[in-house]
């Protein structure tokens, strides 16, 4: 593993100098005891929300540690990944001037997050197989290159990627390595935050809003050198995460055997879906996936789209994305859902 203070090279020399606001409830060492608290300027009246939340999150923290295997000095967490994934280019990449690379097909907040601050994204198109192109990827990198965004699985194709492929990233790519885990869940063993301790330009990201069942909380982690953690930590908001996220994301941590049950019921469905889907006249190809959601080719998929909306049924349409033409893109959903989906599909040969 090579020397930290690389991480330092990379980030912006403006954020590694800055001397982050610190908020009131930073000011002194919570050592158990019970305070009068007479600092934020808080309602004093309780009502269980009236105080600020823990801005560094300590005790949902721990819990993360314990449960992904990680050190808690090793997590950032965000309002959702979203969050995530700008305070990562906010740390890194000076606007005007730095670049990320993204891999289409793929998520499309990378790119909106580049724009937003104003960083050039340059694209490495996935093989026809929706794999990565490492040696294109290697190929296309300069001096102002701060990262690339990898999804895995990705989205919108629900395939994940290589993991000799990643390491090798890793090891020869001069900046960030962003993985997006946001449905990691769903596919068995193709996790790679195990590895977060060999490679310190490694940055992993995972979600509460999938598999976990809690897009309405918006709660995204973030794992990482504790050099990276601290960059980001200096740009996020004082209190970026409030009290009811982190008490509900406890309560599911404590939760995990029947989120573990949804996930394999999930996975059935899936299984069952593309079996049934298969079959329907217009369907020309399902593409093999590890999330809950997969890729289908369609005669025309904006015909198909319209048809399943008039049946009040609503998928994803990533045509415009690069090697999409002509797909949608199908969540998984309860088993009345999905038998409701396969219903209207068959419906749909006629017309």
């Amino acid at each position: 593993m090579k020397p930290n203070n690389r991480l330092l090279q990379w980030a912006r020399p403006e954020i590694v100098a800055l001397k982050p606001y610190q908020s009131a409830r930073e000011e002194f060492v919570d050592d158990g005891r019970k305070m009068i608290l007479l600092d934020a300027n808080e309602n004093p009246f309780d009502n269980g929300v009236n105080r600020y939340p823990d801005p560094m999150q300590k005790k949902l923290k721990q819990r993360l540690a314990e449960a992904k295997g990680v050190n808690k000095e090793q997590i950032y967490l965000g309002n959702g990944s979203d969050e995530v994934l700008n305070q990562l280019m906010i740390a890194f990449a000076t606007p005007g001037k730095d670049e990320a690379i993204i891999l289409p097909p793929t998520f499309g907040m990378y790119q909106v997050c580049a724009d937003i601050n104003g960083v050039k994204t340059i694209e490495v198109p996935l093989t026809k197989e929706f794999q990565l192109d490492v040696p294109a990827i290697l190929a296309a990198q300069n001096k102002r290159t701060k990262m690339i965004f990898i999804p895995s699985p990705n989205n919108p194709t629900g395939n994940c990627f290589a993991v000799e492929d990643i390491q090798q990233l890793l090891e020869k790519f001069n900046g960030l390595v962003v993985v997006d885990e946001a449905y990691v869940e769903f596919a068995e063993d193709q996790s790679i935050l195990p590895q977060l301790s060999d490679y310190d330009n490694l940055v992993v990201v995972q979600t509460f809003s999938k598999a976990q069942g809690l897009a309405g909380v918006r709660l995204g982690m973030c794992f990482g050198d504790p050099i990276i953690i601290d960059l980001m930590n200096k740009v996020k908001a004082p209190y970026n995460i409030n009290v009811l996220t982190q008490e509900l994301v406890i309560k599911r941590l404590d939760e995990q055997g029947h989120v573990h049950k949804q996930v394999h019921q999930i996975r059935l469905e899936k299984e069952r879906l593309v079996q049934e889907i298969i079959s329907i006249s217009f369907v020309k190809n399902i593409y093999p996936s590890n999330a809950n959601f997969f890729l289908a080719k369609v005669d025309n998929s904006s015909k198909r789209y319209k048809q399943l909306i008039e049946r009040g049924i609503v998928v994803r349409n990533p045509s415009k994305n690069l090697n999409c033409a002509n797909t949608l893109r199908i969540t998984v959903g309860t088993p009345q859902e999905n038998n409701a989906l396969i219903s209207a599909l068959r419906t749909m040969e006629s017309e």
